[in-house]
């Protein structure tokens, strides 16, 4: 199962991805998160002792150089466009509580732009190890937008969730990332509606994404808000409301695209 997680900044889309990634490994899933957003917080968020020294993928740029053999001549930079990178996950990056991440840093909107180099073969390669060369749990964390998928990484995506919340421009951001998932292929984009206080919330989520499928409603709490969204507790926040309710879109996960073993 892969599903990237994307929604405007703010919203709490790395608290659902830290809360689905640890629910799936609690089951004893192996599972890799991805930090795909230049701002990387999914470490701190997951609980990691040492967020901080974890070297994005971006930063190793001796082990880049080494894989995709690049050298600098009369006529540029040649290099591998196919480095090996299946190796990556075991070796490089570090794993807390049954889910092994993977950061990828602030140059990572590279990975699916039209930059051509050799940290963008490198992460492109990657990119399509993770989603189709591993039968893992694969949870990416992404920034506002779809930008590190291409049109055929993105065929390997089961669902790209679009986190929301009660406001106009969390739902613009939503309605803009549906259109270039569109214009990828990508066929189910869902809704995680955040930070739900009532009904009223409900039905404004509804009213402004009316042909979107809302597969979640978290409820609104102020510790969560107040607390970094959730931010070295996943633990607690899920034993409560919240976390109750990213068990059931979990369930709708497992419906739709298989229980993961």
């Amino acid at each position: 199962m892969k599903i990237a997680v994307t929604g405007k900044g703010g919203v709490g889309k790395t608290t659902l991805a830290a809360s689905l990634a640890r629910l799936y490994a609690r089951a004893g899933v192996r599972v890799v998160a991805l930090d795909a957003d230049p701002d990387a917080n999914l470490a701190a968020t997951l609980g990691y002792p040492d967020p901080d020294a974890i070297v994005p993928i971006t930063s190793m740029q001796e082990l880049i150089a080494e894989r995709t053999g690049a050298q600098s001549g009369a006529g540029g930079t040649y290099f591998s466009l196919n480095p090996r990178v299946d190796d990556i996950p075991e070796r490089f990056c570090p794993e807390h509580l049954g889910v092994r991440l993977l950061v990828m840093g602030g140059a990572s909107r590279q990975g699916g732009s039209g930059c051509l180099c050799p940290e963008s073969a490198f992460l492109r390669a990657l990119m399509t190890h993770l989603l189709f060369g591993r039968n893992d749990v694969v949870i990416m964390d992404m920034e506002a937008g779809i930008e590190h998928l291409t049109r055929g990484t993105a065929q390997a995506v089961d669902a790209l969730l679009v986190v929301v919340e009660p406001g106009g421009r969390s739902l613009e951001t939503a309605a803009r990332v549906r259109r270039l998932a569109g214009d990828l292929g990508l066929q189910r984009v869902w809704v995680a509606a955040n930070k739900v206080r009532d009904d009223a919330d409900r039905q404004f989520i509804r009213n402004g994404l009316p042909d979107m499928d809302v597969v979640a409603y978290v409820p609104y709490r102020s510790e969560v808000v107040t607390g970094g969204q959730g931010r070295g507790n996943i633990d607690a926040l899920l034993s409560g409301s919240v976390g109750a309710e990213i068990a059931h879109l979990r369930e709708r996960l497992d419906r739709e695209f298989g229980a993961p073993t």
